[in-house]
């Protein structure tokens, strides 16, 4: 499954990932799951609303990750390589240097 083997306290996702399967997946393995629902439900599940606030941060992480043309291309060709292009990215940003 999606999500299987991660470990977490909150689940931020997409209104797109509702399902019940992932949301009772997330809670089987201790996590928040913070969805909201989609509209077309017949019950509306209650989220965090606060907490879903602020999971642009992990998509603008993810919009700088994608600006360095060797993640956004996947110019590595094996797993090893393109993880650690991912990481030099990740210390880079978090220094401020790029």
């Amino acid at each position: 499954m999606l999500i299987e083997g991660l470990t977490a306290q909150s689940l931020l996702m997409d209104r797109g990932y509702d399902s019940d399967a992932i949301i009772e997946q997330a809670h089987k393995q201790g996590m928040q799951a913070v969805v909201p629902p989609r509209k077309h439900r017949k019950v509306q599940r209650e989220y965090d609303k606060d907490l879903y606030r602020h999971r642009h941060l992990v998509e603008k992480a993810f919009l700088q990750l994608k600006r360095w043309r060797g993640i956004a291309t996947r110019y590595a060709k094996n797993m090893a390589s393109f993880l650690a292009a991912a990481q030099i990215r990740c210390m880079a940003i978090w220094i401020g240097i790029l």
